[in-house]
């Protein structure tokens, strides 16, 4: 019984940890575009989508509330002055619930996220996938 337990025991450690999938995240992407687009530096569209959002090109290590001319709401742009930076537990965090995130970050219960939609599962595919297509590998 013993033997069992170990030869399970390596079994798991010997599993990869769960890596994030760009493939999956484009997958993801239609949650997304209504509200954002992705278009480089040069205004190529790498991935047509709605302008209610900021363009989310190279949002990978960026400061919160940063795209200069986008209205971002106050408390987004509150959490960007206080060093927001979007790495992928904030983005994950953020995408789940923009609210209570918000919420939590700023001590601020009446905080408030201006995104409607709740990405609940996948954020971690939807962050591998605006790193790839930002150029950020």
């Amino acid at each position: 019984m013993r033997f069992i337990s170990l030869l399970s025991l390596a079994a798991v450690v010997a599993v990869p940890a769960y890596a994030a999938d760009p493939v999956a995240g484009e997958r993801l992407w239609r949650n997304c575009q209504a509200c954002h687009m992705i278009v480089d530096d040069a205004g190529e569209v790498l991935a047509r989508g709605g302008r209610v959002g900021p363009n989310l090109y190279r949002v990978v290590g960026r400061p919160a509330a940063s795209i200069e001319g986008f209205r971002y709401s106050a408390d987004l742009t509150a959490a960007g002055e206080a060093g927001l930076v979007w790495d992928t537990e904030s983005f994950q965090a953020y995408t789940a619930n923009p609210t209570a995130f918000l919420r939590e970050y700023l001590d601020k219960p009446s905080a408030r996220g201006a995104m409607a939609f709740q990405l609940r599962s996948g954020a971690e595919d939807m962050y591998a996938y605006l790193k790839s297509v930002s150029g950020q590998e």
